[in-house]
């Protein structure tokens, strides 16, 4: 339900604050700077009341004497001077999701920026906020600054959406778009990564993909009305990209990037599927998303009636996820407490898994092998027999003292099942020494 803007005479509403990190102290910050702005905007102040967070003494920079302290965090859910939480800790379970729980079981507001839990229990999380008549806003989960979930939810809403995807983790996209700079190797990358800030101590989440996956499944729940179904994303993170395969893809005209793609197909009985997947690919460079450099998120959706859009920015940082918090807040300051997903959860659609070994495409593939007779011809002989046409192959030098050899190439557009058949061929091979790095070739 929408309601009219509260005039100015309307009392502030008030917030308490869960998560003092980068992102709760540049909330602060904001509210303090824009404190006018904010107020003419919302109708109304926003005012922190209460605050929490693991250590009282350390210093963040900004006053904190002026609110009240709660040491356990879950309390500030039973505050009656509080009318929305807003939650910066993270984690898909834990403190986080009890915190999101009470707050809303309270009839509370809550924002979070924990894409995490969204993924994990964002249905609940939404079918309880409905049932209290209360906000649930997450536009800080999925690509920081970039208000692609608000664009989605309400600037989309009179287009079918057809396909969304894009670059979903700065982390990755700092990674490859430097390793395609300066042509050092993934581990330098992620080391000089790590000591710029841009990649945690334990990158996990980010390079295999799974920070991707979380924020892609919650954009697929909007974007399509489906139940969010974070475990059938088919995910592959960037760990096993070498300087060399940057290499040919800028040779064949391409960037590699990882991308989060989902759209829905019909399955053979007539019902919706929903095909997720996080993976590197190759761009091509006259795409937008060969342009996107640096820590940066960028979402392409296609609506059958609005067609491409590019939603482009800063995917994480103080100010940008601040300032994605603080727009949900001037929302429930203006009485929108519409549906979390759209749609209420009850019409949400449950959507099997797609496969995509019918999909047409083409493909990148990379195999390290052993130095020896027979090697190209054992690999073209698969392809071969699994209808796999060979557009082009390329082979390079020696890669370690061992005496591995890159082989590359590239497939002609074919079923998806054709290349996946052919690498089922050569798995028991004993000429790969690791295995195959398969790449879709997105189109133009």
């Amino acid at each position: 339900m929408v309601q009219q803007l509260q005039t100015s005479e309307s009392p502030p509403l008030r917030i308490a604050l869960a998560g003092l990190g980068t992102v709760g102290a540049g909330m602060i910050r904001l509210l303090d700077t824009n404190a006018d702005l904010v107020r003419a905007r919302a109708g109304r102040p926003i005012q922190i009341v209460a605050v929490s967070a693991r250590d009282r003494t350390k210093d963040r920079g900004v006053d904190l004497g002026r609110f009240a302290w709660e040491s356990d965090m879950t309390a500030l859910a039973a505050r009656g001077d509080i009318d929305v939480v807003v939650e910066l800790v993270g984690g898909s379970e834990g403190p986080a999701l009890d915190l999101a729980r009470k707050t809303i079981a309270s009839a509370k507001g809550l924002v979070t920026a924990n894409k995490a839990m969204i993924a994990h229990h964002g249905m609940e999380l939404a079918r309880e906020a409905e049932a209290a008549g209360t906000a649930l806003k997450f536009e800080a989960a999925v690509a920081g600054g970039i208000p692609v979930v608000k664009g989605l939810r309400e600037g989309t809403a009179a287009n079918a959406i057809e396909r969304i995807y894009g670059i979903l983790n700065g982390t990755s996209n700092y990674i490859l778009s430097t390793m395609e700079a300066t042509g050092a190797s993934f581990d330098a990358t992620l080391a000089d990564a790590q000591g710029k800030g841009y990649a945690e101590a334990d990158p996990t989440f980010d390079i295999e993909g799974i920070d991707a996956a979380h924020k892609l499944s919650i954009l697929a729940g909007i974007a399509f009305g489906a139940r969010i179904d974070f475990d059938s994303v088919d995910c592959e993170g960037i760990a096993r990209v070498r300087a060399a395969d940057i290499a040919q893809a800028d040779k064949l005209g391409y960037v590699i990037r990882l991308i989060g793609m989902a759209d829905v197909e019909c399955g053979e009985d007539g019902t919706p599927q929903l095909l997720q997947r996080v993976k590197p690919c190759l761009v091509p460079k006259g795409h937008p998303l060969a342009h996107v450099t640096g820590a940066t998120n960028a979402v392409v959706a296609e609506g059958n009636f609005s067609g491409r859009l590019l939603f482009q920015g800063a995917g994480a940082g103080e100010g940008p996820t601040a300032s994605a918090v603080v727009a949900d807040l001037i929302d429930i300051a203006r009485g929108e407490t519409s549906a979390p997903f759209s749609v209420p959860v009850g019409a949400l659609k449950p959507m099997a898994a797609a496969t995509s070994g019918h999909r047409l495409g083409r493909t990148y593939l990379r195999f390290t092998v052993t130095d020896r007779p027979g090697v190209l011809a054992e690999i073209t002989a698969a392809m071969r027999d699994a209808g796999v046409s060979i557009e082009s192959l390329i082979q390079e030098g020696k890669i370690a003292e061992g005496g591995e050899v890159l082989v590359a190439m590239v497939a002609h557009e074919g079923p998806e099942r054709n290349v996946a058949h052919a690498l089922k061929l050569l798995e028991s091979s004993p000429s790969l020494t690791a295995p195959p790095l398969v790449m879709q070739i997105i189109a133009g």
